[in-house]
C-alpha cells in the first residue's frame, strides 16, 4: 500500500473499460485501439492494476515476457486525477520487483515523454541502438481507420 493505493496482478480486478478508454483516447501510443485488441494484449501479458483508496482503477501497466530472459514494459499510465503522488515510480518499481521478472537478461520499454520516471527506476537508453530493429505498422492500417 502507498497512501491508500494498491497494486495488484489480479486480472479480475481490472476495469477493462477504463483501461481501454485511456489507451484509445489519451495515450499517444495507442489512439483508436479497439477494445478487443486491449483485451487480447492484457490476456497475453502480466497485468499490473493500480487502484485508488476507493478501489477504482487509477493506473495500469503490463509486461510482455517469456519469464526467462526478456520482458517488455507496455501501456504504463496513471490517470490524471491520481498524478503527482509518485505512483508511476512506485508502479514501475513494483513491476521490476515481481518474482516472475527476476534474472532477466533484458527489460525494455519505449517512451516519448517519461524518460525521467524510467531513469529513476534504472532504465537507460539502449547502449547499441544499431542492433535493434523493428517493424512498425500504422494504427490506421491495423485498426481499419
Amino acid at each position: 500500500m502507498h497512501d491508500g493505493y494498491e497494486i495488484s496482478t489480479d486480472r479480475e480486478r481490472l476495469d477493462l473499460k477504463a483501461i481501454h478508454s485511456f489507451l484509445t483516447s489519451d495515450a499517444y501510443w495507442s489512439p483508436g485501439v479497439p477494445f478487443a485488441v486491449v483485451e487480447r494484449a492484457i490476456a497475453h501479458s502480466i497485468p499490473f492494476g493500480l487502484y485508488g483508496p476507493d478501489g477504482a482503477q487509477a493506473g495500469f501497466a503490463r509486461v510482455v515476457t517469456d519469464r526467462a530472459v526478456f520482458a517488455y514494459l507496455a501501456d504504463v499510465f496513471v490517470l490524471p486525477a491520481h498524478r503527482g503522488r509518485r505512483l508511476g515510480v512506485w508502479l514501475v518499481e513494483t513491476i521490476l520487483a515481481h518474482p516472475d521478472l527476476q534474472g532477466l537478461r533484458r527489460f525494455e520499454l519505449q517512451t516519448a515523454d517519461a524518460h525521467g520516471l524510467y531513469t529513476q527506476c534504472g532504465f537507460r537508453p539502449v547502449a547499441v541502438p544499431e542492433r535493434i530493429m523493428e517493424i512498425v505498422q500504422a494504427p490506421e492500417t491495423l485498426y481499419g481507420r
